[in-house]
């Protein structure tokens, strides 16, 4: 499929999910918001609570509200987009300084309100379901008065309803009353921070959609939250997104990513992700085209030499990394893009373009159309998923895909290997790809076939770990594996600056070349000195319970 008529297909999606308002008028008027960090529940979250659910229902007409976070927000483009709007799509914005403000300028969009209970954090996530659902805001006790001066009327109230209740009964509830209202092809759940601090920044998304809203466990030691799950993905349409995060503290992302992979469905998240409701609804410039920074001709054949040949790879998603901080660009880096903002955040892939330096390299991922496991996906499913996957990386200009499956790990620690089978299907599905590259934390899966690779992860680099520390890290691989070339991936966990890696590549042991992923994999071809490798049966392959 041709470049324009990709346009034209993801064009088609935006438009079938999001109805007329696909494409925002260049030169509109729109208001703006900037939050401040608090999002304690007995501070500053009641409120942006409030707030996000009456941007989901603003922006279902049109792009109107959008929200700017403090610089240390964990996605820290929103400020960078909000000033790209201004300038690429001509976005004329007001800016409202107060939720009093915000009612007298969008109270006709809401058509009542529900009442979460403060002691019960779970009756967030139902109101948030019933805002979608009958057209609310959600509100706590003490911002009741607010939107009543604006005429608005209560809808439902939550208070006192699940008290005492596990979130088990809670969520049978919700499901009870408002899962056959709400859409089928998506669903919000709305966990990560959880208890006295929460960021549902997110919510405005699954509110514009009527998604339904929970956190329910994906851990098997709670098994009827666990079944609450299975029974919703069940129901589901296949291709499913799920959108959010996992609870802390109640499951882990190896269980919840794990689970949902076997459904054949895509995660999209966080569930601190702001904005979608606005993004969403804008499409690339006129005349815009990505163009990757690549590094080396698909089809060109270069001879690795007798040296260390590094790679650098941020992944966790461009957007929550360093991409605005000091430094990009004085190393060639890999970025691994969140494919799937070509259908729900198109203007921030634009600017990640438009603002890359030549050092700077997209590459797909993760692990397919949305981040999945692909050890876990259902065979039936692989080829349709990877299908997605192909068109996205081509619109992207993009020849190098990024694999991880942490099913049969605990974070950084664990086995992080592909199954022969899932190589066999990467190989078998992208045969136009220069390689692929594996892992999260070191892995050890590694193949070639014809000119293509499979590259593991060596080493993660955690922001936490001393310069000094990586750089003695480094320089012990680089002595314990001797045979020359010796192909030395490094993930760069999220947060990371470029500047303090740019003092760790002056002190390795060479003879050392830095090179971007696209010919990294180039070399890698040309001298196999790698072993082909993969999970060995005999190893764990997913977490007890599944």
């Amino acid at each position: 499929m041709n470049l324009s008529k990709q346009i034209i297909a993801l064009t088609a999606i935006c438009v079938i999910t999001l109805g007329s308002s696909a494409f925002a008028a260049k030169g509109r008027d729109a208001w703006v918001m900037n939050f401040d960090g608090d999002w304690n529940v007995a501070g500053g979250l009641p409120e942006k609570a409030m707030l996000v659910s009456l941007q989901g229902l603003t922006n279902r007409d049109a792009p109107q509200f959008y929200i700017v976070h403090p610089p240390d927000f964990q996605w820290e483009i929103t400020e960078p987009l909000y000033d790209f709007y201004k300038r690429k799509h001509d976005v004329k914005f007001t800016e409202v300084k107060t939720a009093d403000e915000a009612f007298s300028l969008f109270k006709k969009h809401a058509k009542g309100y529900v009442v979460w209970d403060k002691t019960v954090g779970a009756s967030l996530n139902v109101a948030f379901t019933i805002a979608g659902l009958q057209d609310a805001v959600v509100v706590s006790e003490e911002l009741i008065p607010l939107v009543k001066k604006y005429g608005l009327k209560q809808i439902d109230d939550l208070r006192g309803r699940y008290t005492g209740k596990t979130d088990a009964e809670i969520y049978q509830d919700s499901y009870d009353r408002y899962w056959d209202q709400c859409i089928r092809d998506a669903v919000m759940v709305m966990g990560g921070h959880r208890g006295r601090t929460m960021q549902p920044a997110m919510a405005d998304w699954g509110i514009q959609r009527k998604m339904y809203f929970h956190d329910l466990s994906a851990n098997p030691i709670h098994p009827e939250e666990l079944s609450q799950i299975k029974r919703l993905y069940e129901q589901m349409e296949p291709g499913s997104f799920v959108f959010g995060w996992h609870p802390y503290g109640k499951d882990t992302e190896e269980q919840s990513t794990t689970l949902l992979s076997a459904y054949g469905f895509k995660m999209e998240g966080l569930h601190n992700l702001p904005n979608l409701s606005f993004n969403s609804q804008f499409f690339f410039t006129e005349g815009f085209k990505f163009t990757n920074n690549h590094g080396v001709d698909r089809h060109a054949k270069i001879e690795a030499e007798e040296k260390v040949y590094i790679s650098f790879v941020q992944s966790d998603s461009i957007g929550i990394g360093v991409w605005t901080k000091p430094g990009r660009g004085k190393l060639p880096f890999g970025w691994q893009v969140t494919m799937n903002w070509s259908k729900f955040s198109p203007a921030a892939l634009e600017y990640f373009h438009e603002s890359a330096t030549p050092n700077d390299y997209f590459i797909g991922g993760l692990s397919g159309p949305g981040y999945m496991y692909p050890n876990h996906i259902p065979a039936e499913r692989f080829p349709l998923l990877m299908g997605e996957a192909k068109e996205m990386m081509s619109l992207l200009d993009e020849h190098v895909m990024e694999i991880m499956d942490n099913s049969a790990a605990d974070g950084n620690v664990g086995n992080t290997d592909l199954t022969k089978e899932t190589v066999d299907r990467y190989y078998e599905n992208f045969p136009d790809v220069i390689g692929f590259i594996n892992g999260y934390g070191p892995a050890r899966t590694r193949d070639l076939r014809d000119t293509r690779p499979m590259i593991s992860y060596d080493y993660y680099i955690d922001p936490k770990r001393p310069r000094d520390g990586v750089t003695d890290d480094l320089n012990e691989l680089i002595s314990l594996n001797a045979k020359r070339p010796y192909f030395l991936l490094v993930h760069v966990r999220e947060s990371n600056d470029v500047n303090s890696l740019v003092e760790v590549t002056k002190n390795l042991n060479g003879p050392v070349e830095i090179v971007p992923v696209d010919k990294f994999l180039k070399l890698a071809a040309s001298n196999k000195t790698y072993t082909t490798r993969y999970q060995d049966p005999d190893e764990p392959k997913h977490f007890e319970g599944y």
